[in-house]
């Protein structure tokens, strides 16, 4: 549907209440952002009085703390430490399990278990971005990933345009946020407004499953000025800014930037930017038995271009055995090779990286650098791949 003609409406805080209901109603798993363990993170909800009223996040380069804010806002915070790829892509998933019986006949079965139904309360645009994202990934080539795509398929997704951003955040700088992407695909979306009488969320569908559930709610009509106000306002609050322009170009330019041995330096090479990253999709597989031998499963778990055993050579060892030539390859792929892959670059400026790095290593600024240093060489870099023997 043309989601620039849909009717704008206001829901107020027991609206939102009676979506959660209606979702729940229809046999969705409510999945949303609640307070637990320290941070904000993504569950399923009972109610909307799960919903973190009140909680903003403070978030700067390897931190993240939880504040009170002085109002009672549910959808104020910025990215926590998790992303929908952890419902969409779990980070551990069975494919097939076998049995051998009495006779030494071995019975494969793949699985085939309906996918749960999940309803994404919450979803900021940059992580929608995302979301479109793996689905080239995962479904746009000539076969789609049997464990996503039947759960990307039945979800019902509520979009929460952001009003809040961190300190890492730079979606606007990406084109990805804090208002809805151009051409995005989703079934609500709300833009959260405070006002003197309680809270208040503008609402818009951009489906027809989505107008089929709006239509149930307690809806009031509104201009939603206020609303869009409060989103363009959060755009001139970026934490942090990229330079998008040119990145592919940058980063084969680049590969050889001495800048790369500082970082480095710093890098752990733990992988976690990978985990949290809401685009990372790489897996691995593995297979487990019981103790007779008799029964065996596969399962299929994430994996990172940081773990030394990912570009593995048999008779090799691995291709990329420095910290240097591992976080290249993760930065060159997310904001260079990604383009010659997918179309479009694998960032969206959450930030999640940068908060998530234990030693506050921000993308950011690394671009930033390697722009200097390319302009001072002309454009011709030099540094230690070569003498390393990584590509």
């Amino acid at each position: 549907m043309d989601t620039t003609t849909a009717p704008l409406v206001e829901l107020d805080e027991r609206g939102l209440a009676e979506l959660v209901a209606a979702l729940r109603q229809r046999g969705f798993t409510v999945i949303g952002p609640t307070v637990r363990d320290g941070a904000i993170v993504l569950a399923e909800l009972a109610s909307a009085g799960e919903l973190p009223y009140g909680w903003g996040v403070e978030a700067e380069a390897g931190t993240y703390r939880l504040r009170r804010r002085d109002d009672r806002a549910a959808f104020a915070h910025s990215a926590g430490p998790q992303s929908w790829k952890t419902f969409l892509h779990p980070p551990r998933a069975r494919l097939w399990q076998a049995d051998r019986t009495e006779d030494g006949t071995v019975t494969v079965r793949e699985e085939d278990d309906p996918p749960p139904r999940y309803a994404f309360l919450g979803v900021r645009p940059c992580d929608l971005r995302a979301i479109a994202v793996q689905d080239r990934v995962l479904t746009g080539g000539a076969y789609a990933d049997p464990v996503y795509a039947p759960r990307r398929a039945s979800a019902f997704i509520v979009v929460a345009e952001c009003t809040e951003p961190s300190g890492v955040c730079f979606c606007a700088s990406m084109g990805t946020g804090p208002g809805l992407p151009e051409g995005s695909s989703y079934d609500l979306a709300l833009t959260e407004t405070v006002e003197a009488d309680g809270l208040h969320y503008l609402v818009r569908a951009g489906s027809a499953d989505g107008e089929e559930v709006l239509a149930a709610l307690p809806t009031s009509p509104t201009d939603g000025e206020h609303a869009r106000a409060a989103v363009v306002g959060a755009a001139g609050r970026m934490g942090r800014n990229m330079d998008p322009t040119d990145l592919r170009a940058l980063m084969a330019g680049t590969m050889t930037a001495e800048r790369w041995d500082q970082v480095a330096n710093r890098c752990l090479t733990c992988g976690n930017c990978t985990m949290v990253c809401p685009t990372c999709f790489c897996t691995t597989t593995e297979e487990v038995t019981d103790l007779t031998g008799d029964h065996a499963e596969r399962w299929r778990r994430w994996d990172s271009c940081f773990d030394l055993d990912f570009s593995y050579v048999h008779g090799t060892g691995p291709v990329r055995a420095s910290a240097r030539s591992r976080y290249r390859q993760w930065l060159t792929h997310k904001l260079g090779t990604w383009h010659d892959q997918f179309g479009s670059s694998g960032c969206v400026g959450c930030g999640r990286c940068i908060a998530w790095c234990p030693v506050g290593i921000d993308l950011t600024e690394e671009v930033t650098a390697l722009r200097a240093e390319a302009a001072t060489t002309g454009g011709a870099t030099t540094g230690g791949a070569a003498a390393e023997g990584a590509p």
